[in-house]
């Protein structure tokens, strides 16, 4: 079946790059609806015809290579590239707030440049603020994400709603985010989640960003766990061996039931795809990538032995290696090397969401080791929701543990894994309490009433806009990818039933985990 489908993409993407696909033709979209989003509108500098094949051809390499595995005479399309564009952007009111800024855009993600709709990054030629996203902040780097596998198209910014509110709490990072409408050389695109692109810098992710061939080992690392590291250039990509893939005991709320299981794969389990890490942020030698990939596996191993066999370890005093601590005890030795409050932060974010890549990609941390950094392994910026909060069939009812649980693979495979980093500590009393005092702080502040009276309140104000959207791109009916949604995804015949369905799904997921974290 997943190869099926994964042909039937192949042949949609295929058509839209012969430019015969029927979505691609204008005068389609029933313009007569009110304006009820900014405008962003991407012109190509070049004014010839293929132009605008940046838009609708590229698919990234390693996506391409996996649809040429099983089909026959597959023609690889180019892979992402930056094309000159200016960049306008309208308020509702067609009052012009940024007029024709010189930019790059270029189709960004990974499988889903498969599809007809992209998401897109831009870099501006100057800082730019957007729609006074992040206070006002200005920068270079900005995403497009068309929200394509979410017919609510509500999930990311509900998602980032929550974690702004969540993270902000302890001065940590999630991108800003507001919908827009899209036209690129004039023809309408569709709605899409204008956000902040993932990086160091003062305005997002607040470490030290190292200077342009700079080679010392004291600097920032913004690093993601990413299954899809061995895509990356040799020198931004390691691998963690997870106290030599030692067993974890998945948290689902009833001791584990005996059960135990690896990250990494086994002579037993040999269909597990290993997860390594991707280094985000610039880095300028061998030496950087080697530090910091023993760092991280250094920190793990210290969690570990905390939490499983009760003994502190610590760094020696150039972080070369981990030595057994005569002074600190297990929580300290954890305390020392990990932002343990980010990390509850960052598990009930990624509890109540259930995002099926959980496991794979998408989770990111970030640690300084400038003279003012805290050197310790911080979790932040969160990312990529389109398929969690009831959109897959994880948690499809909104009842049990999942983020540091058995996760069944995102695309269906024979395996299952776990997420090392929310499970390694799950079982720790102390731990557990900083978890139930920030769940509830939250709860009782209103973080989440307010994320789902949003989803109503989009849905309804910005109904127009969504309805154009559905004229442009058909993801209601999501022929291409129906077999990776939950049943109740898939019954969703349009834009209201489907936030409708994300509204109660969250209620209810709010609810079973206030029944077990609330204090």
């Amino acid at each position: 079946m997943k190869k099926i489908i994964w042909l039937l993409t192949a042949v949609v993407l295929a058509l839209t790059m012969a430019g015969c696909t029927k979505k691609d033709k204008k005068g389609e979209v029933d313009f007569s609806g009110d304006t009820v989003m900014p405008i962003v509108r991407i012109d190509t500098v070049s004014q010839e015809a293929d132009a605008i094949f940046f838009a609708t051809k590229p698919v990234s390499g390693h996506v391409s290579q996996q649809i040429a595995s099983w089909t026959p005479n597959y023609q690889a399309p180019p892979e992402p590239y930056y094309e000159d564009c200016t960049i306008t952007v309208e308020d509702i009111e067609a009052n012009i707030l940024l007029d024709s800024a010189m930019a790059q855009v270029k189709v960004r993600g990974n499988w889903t440049t498969s599809y007809e709709k992209k998401a897109f990054r831009i870099k501006f030629a100057e800082k730019q603020n957007l729609l006074g996203l992040n206070d006002g902040a200005a920068m270079k780097n900005w995403i497009l994400l068309a929200e394509y596998k979410d017919a609510s198209m509500l999930r990311d910014k509900t998602a980032f709603a929550i974690a702004n509110e969540i993270l902000s709490e302890d001065g940590l990072y999630a991108s800003d985010a507001e919908f827009v409408e899209v036209y690129i050389n004039d023809e309408y695109w569709g709605v899409y989640l204008l956000c902040e692109y993932q990086q160091i810098n003062e305005n997002r992710v607040d470490i030290n960003e190292v200077e342009k061939d700079y080679k010392g080992t004291d600097i920032g690392y913004f690093l993601e766990f990413d299954g899809y590291f061995y895509t990356e250039d040799k020198l931004q990509q390691f691998f963690v061996d997870y106290a030599d893939n030692a067993p974890l005991i998945p948290y689902d709320g009833k001791g584990g039931k005996g059960k135990t299981i690896t990250c990494l794969k086994t002579p037993d389990r040999p269909n597990v795809k290993d997860v390594g890490f991707t280094i985000k942020s610039d880095i300028y030698c061998e030496e950087q990538r080697d530090f910091i990939a023993s760092f991280v596996d250094g920190v793990y191993e210290i969690m570990y032995n905390a939490a499983y066999n009760d003994t502190a370890y610590e760094f020696n005093g150039d972080y070369t290696e981990i030595v057994k601590s005569e002074s600190l005890t297990p929580k300290e030795a954890v305390e020392k090397v990990v932002d343990v409050k980010s990390l509850a932060d960052m598990y009930i974010i990624s509890e109540l969401t259930c995002d099926a890549d959980l496991y794979w990609s998408s989770f990111f941390m970030s640690v300084d080791f400038s003279a003012d950094g805290n050197k310790k392994l911080t979790f932040e910026a969160p990312w990529d929701f389109d398929s969690g909060m009831g959109n897959k069939s994880r948690c499809e009812d909104a009842k049990g543990f999942y983020a540091a649980n058995i996760i069944p693979d995102v695309n269906g495979n024979e395996y299952k894994t776990i997420n090392p980093w929310l499970a390694v500590l799950a079982y720790e009393e102390w731990y557990q309490d900083i978890i139930r005092e920030t769940w509830t702080k939250a709860y009782d502040d209103g973080v989440f009433e307010r994320a789902s009276e949003m989803i109503e309140k989009a849905a309804d104000e910005l109904s127009d806009a969504f309805d154009r959207n559905y004229q442009k791109w058909d993801n209601i009916n999501h022929e291409s990818f129906v077999s990776e949604l939950s049943r109740p995804s898939q019954n969703c015949k349009d834009h209201k039933e489907a936030a409708e369905y994300l509204k109660n799904w969250l209620n209810s997921r709010v609810k079973f985990m206030n029944e077990h974290w609330h204090k």
